[in-house]
């Protein structure tokens, strides 16, 4: 049995979930979210709406595979809508500059012309500074594809290591041809 999938889901204080057939919808106070699971596994109320089971007809290959991965994405989606996900991006380079305007994040990082990337809808994005970028939202892989999508713009770069990174990324710098 999956070691993942076996654990119950507690469902925390201030987060709503309703099932409908196959349809789990969360709602929090960051905002509202909607899965709709595979029709291998099943997921069921225990304990009075306190936790969520996920469980599974049969013991064959795909099934198992979903067992656990159904009940890590609704896992995220409750702590998604009672917490939230963020992520933070650097851009290291002289006079490479983000910035924010309209609905739009705008990206000085070395091109003759700026990257302007539109902001997804339920993603708050914030510059609170010229080289910094905080991606939050409730959802957990809408967050992640948001700051992977900006930091494959200009990946950093294994000489000097300007680019876009994650903060606290470490970059395994090379050294030049100057070192041999």
């Amino acid at each position: 049995m999956s070691r993942v999938g076996k654990k119950p889901i507690p469902v925390l204080d201030g987060v709503k979930v309703s099932i409908d057939g196959q349809t789990v919808q969360v709602e929090g106070p960051k905002g509202k979210l909607s899965f709709t699971h595979r029709e291998e596994v099943k997921v069921e109320m225990v304990e009075g709406g306190k936790e969520l089971l996920v469980t599974r007809e049969s013991d064959e290959r795909f099934p198992k595979a979903l067992h656990g991965l159904t009940r890590a994405l609704i896992n995220n989606m409750i702590f998604g809508v009672k917490n939230g996900y963020e992520k933070k991006l650097e851009v290291v380079g002289v006079g490479y500059v983000v910035s924010i305007k309209g609905k739009a994040l705008n990206l000085r990082v070395g091109f003759a012309n700026e990257l302007q990337v539109p902001i997804p809808e339920g993603l708050t994005v914030t510059c609170p500074d010229q080289t910094h970028v905080n991606v939050s939202g409730c959802d957990k892989q809408a967050v992640g594809q948001f700051a992977a999508h900006v930091r494959s713009l200009r990946k950093p770069e294994p000489y000097k290591g300007k680019g876009v990174r994650y903060v606290g990324e470490q970059i395994k710098l090379k050294p030049g041809k100057s070192a041999t």
